[in-house]
């Protein structure tokens, strides 16, 4: 979604990924007859060596980076929460096979550091974007979670406080880069429910998924979240100067529901 707002408005898109067949789907099926161009780049970013290798990369490319949207994530093991007693919780929680530090630890690692290590790698061709061109500062964008912010565990702790961590990380981030006096803007969005493989449990040939209208419809805006919606945020953030530090909360109403 962040790829193709990006893309259909002019801009030279770079996208990352493990499974190289997947970015070759991406950029066949939606990077002809656009404005812009989609890249593909084979890496795996919960690795610093890689991290160092696609950095060297990009910058035999271009000059600077303009935008940085880390979106890496994954969702953990899910667990029971409803319990009629203290032991029958421990049961679901503790006494499980789904819930282990394993688990934990391989959620947190994707979710979390690779945010921190992929900003602060990218930082000095971000700030030569900044430089380059007057009036705009290069961005970094978060891709959190509502599931950070609201009260329910949704039945994956491990999930949710990664991406409390990473709305977190990007308040620390943007904090200490402005100390520093280096004029780059780092923020993140906060989705609610929208169609992906991880929500959706697959994708199709063209890298979409899709969820069901009806599933959602005790939500405020009685749908999940689509293409468009995604696009105005992730715009939004690029290219709004005054915006800095600050978690962008595109959930249809999902957080009025859920309390926070």
């Amino acid at each position: 979604m962040a790829t193709q707002a990006l893309a259909v408005n002019g801009a030279k898109v770079y996208i990352v990924g493990r499974t190289e067949e997947k970015l070759e789907r991406v950029v066949e099926h939606h990077g002809k007859n656009i404005a812009g161009e989609i890249i593909p780049i084979a890496a795996d970013v919960t690795s610093k060596e890689e991290i160092t290798r696609l950095v060297k990369e990009i910058e035999s490319r271009e000059k600077c980076l303009c935008i940085l949207i880390n979106n890496a994530g994954v969702s953990g093991n899910t667990q029971q929460v409803e319990s009629r007693s203290a032991n029958e919780m421990k049961k679901n929680l503790f006494n499980t096979e789904s819930s282990d530090f394993d688990d934990w630890v391989n959620t947190y690692r994707t979710n979390v550091p690779q945010q921190f290590f992929m900003s602060t790698a990218f930082l000095p061709l971000l700030q030569k974007a900044t430089e380059s061109q007057h009036g705009y500062s290069g961005t970094i964008i978060n891709i959190s979670s509502i599931s950070g912010l609201v009260q329910s565990s949704q039945h994956h702790f491990s999930y949710n406080a990664s991406k409390a961590a990473s709305i977190q990380l990007t308040k620390l981030l943007a904090a200490e880069i402005a100390n520093n006096g280096i004029k780059v803007r780092v923020n993140s969005i906060a989705p609610g429910v929208f169609p992906s493989e991880m929500t959706a449990g697959e994708s199709d040939q063209t890298q979409k998924s899709t969820i069901p209208k009806d599933e959602y419809s005790h939500l405020p805006a009685q749908r999940p979240g689509n293409d468009r919606d995604m696009a105005g945020a992730v715009l939004f953030a690029a290219c709004n100067q005054y915006l800095n530090g600050q978690t962008l909360v595109v959930d249809g109403g999902y957080t009025l529901h859920a309390g926070t």
